[in-house]
């Protein structure tokens, strides 16, 4: 069988089915994943094409996979921090949904408030276990969509269900049903599918959700889980790894439409962002995301790493107003005393500090040399120098013009008696053998006394 493909004019072949494959010993996939050596990367060299869709999303878990890791928010925190993540996904609601517990009076309080906003986006959606009771609250709370756990790797099905594949199919379906039934939107979560059978499990189930969807007119909405952070995107890698191997094949084999199918990656191996901008480019619309990064073990795809993917991706930011995220992190550090890596991309104290004099030479002539972009005008976060052993008279220089504001004929030169002074003093604190960064009270207080002492010898020498 084949059909008109409108998006590549291709007479495609669509007669591929994959039953589902019963097996009396669960698949592990031993020779990628022995448990006393690092999981190996295996090539076939086959390639699937991108397929990016027209429109891709974020959607936010910093509610739910977020909160999991941490100490609970209050309902005050919440509804802030929902606040913020609005006003960071701009007017076309870039991040259009985000993700909340309700199994408490608190968690289900926060979620009414964040809902008396009144807010098109992000859209409150849940979390919640699968019986009829919880989904008869989420269609109570004025909720539309909720997920759903279904795991799919044989590590969850046989050893922690202690169930067949057969087995595990069947309940999932009579659980997606009887959600559906209650009036809402199921959202599945593919758990571990990293580690699943890929067509001998994912895509029959995914297949059946499909049908199911058609039968009663219902959106089933599929989300991707790489749980334990295995997904590579290395072009011609084996499945179940490979990331555009799973979402191609959820595509074109399971026939689920991109904008019903979303990627949730986690960063044990460090690949969070690199894998959930590959599920946008090779054909899913949404990519789930947390705050800072924030979730189990690892954490899970930063929101404010993939704000930036997409605008790399889109070529334009569509309105969302990236200042919010220096709002966000000092919001965590100030109030909810996170304590964020000073290294940490976009949002750590450092990230755009250099402390190397012949970059500090570099900035002072044109910030562009070493700085990514305009961080100041993009973040609210001006580049910065820390002062060390190796800043030199240039790190000096931009330090004082940087700190206090100094621009155009009011700047210092590196050459000026300010300058020299300041760097004089930097030296012998590290000849003396301090080791640590100069902090930017030391300097301010130095760099003030010496302001003041050059006006007064200047008075004297006009007199």
């Amino acid at each position: 069988m084949f059909e008109y493909n409108k998006k590549t004019n291709l007479l495609e072949s669509t007669g591929q089915t994959y039953p589902l494959v019963a097996v009396k010993e669960p698949n592990l996939y031993r020779d990628f994943f022995r448990y006393d050596e690092v999981p190996k990367v295996v090539f076939n060299r086959r390639l699937v094409p991108m397929d990016v869709p027209t429109d891709f999303w974020i959607t936010d878990t910093t509610f739910r996979d977020g909160q999991q890791s941490r100490q609970p928010y209050t309902v005050e925190q919440m509804t802030h921090i929902f606040d913020l993540i609005h006003k960071l996904s701009g007017p076309k609601g870039i991040i259009k949904m985000s993700e909340f517990f309700l199994y408490t009076k608190k968690d289900q309080n926060a979620v009414y408030k964040c809902l008396e906003k009144g807010y098109e986006f992000p859209e409150i959606t849940s979390w919640i276990r699968a019986s009829k009771k919880d989904f008869q609250l989420v269609k109570d709370i004025g909720l539309r969509e909720t997920g759903i756990l279904v795991s799919c790797s044989d590590y969850h099905i046989f050893h922690k269900m202690h169930m067949t594949r057969h087995q595990a199919v069947d309940h999932y379906l009579a659980v997606v049903r009887e959600c559906i039934e209650t009036g809402v939107t199921p959202r599945c979560h593919f758990e571990d599918i990293t580690r699943a059978d890929f067509y001998g499990f994912v895509v029959p189930f995914a297949t059946a959700l499909m049908e199911l969807s058609a039968e009663t007119g219902v959106p089933v909405k599929i989300r991707a889980c790489d749980t334990m952070g295995y997904g590579v995107s290395y072009p011609g890698s084996v499945l179940p790894r490979s990331v555009p191997g799973i979402i191609y094949g959820l595509v074109h084999h399971a026939g689920v439409p991109s904008e019903w199918l979303e990627w949730h990656g986690h960063n044990d191996f460090y690949r969070a962002v690199n894998n959930a901008s590959y599920a946008w480019l090779y054909g899913a619309c949404s990519v789930n995301c947390s705050l800072l990064g924030i979730g189990e073990r690892t954490g899970n795809t930063p929101l404010e790493a993939m704000v930036m993917e997409y605008a790399q991706l889109k070529g334009t930011l569509d309105g969302m107003d990236t200042t919010v995220i220096s709002e966000i992190a000092e919001y965590f550090e100030k109030e909810l005393h996170y304590d964020i890596p000073p290294m940490t991309p976009f949002v750590g104290k450092n990230f755009n500090v250099t402390r190397a004099g012949i970059h500090a030479d570099g900035l002072l002539k044109n910030e562009e040399i070493y700085n990514i972009f305009d961080t100041e005008k993009l973040l609210n976060r001006p580049v910065r120098i820390a002062i060390s052993n190796t800043s030199g008279t240039s790190g000096i220089a931009h330090w004082i013009n940087s700190y206090f504001n100094l621009r155009e004929d009011a700047a210092v030169e590196k050459t000026s008696r300010l300058v020299e002074i300041v760097y004089k003093w930097v030296n012998e604190q590290y000849n003396e053998g301090r080791v640590t960064v100069i902090t930017d009270e030391e300097l301010e207080e130095l760099t003030l006394r010496t302001m003041k002492e050059l006006d007064e010898e200047n008075g004297e020498v006009q007199k």
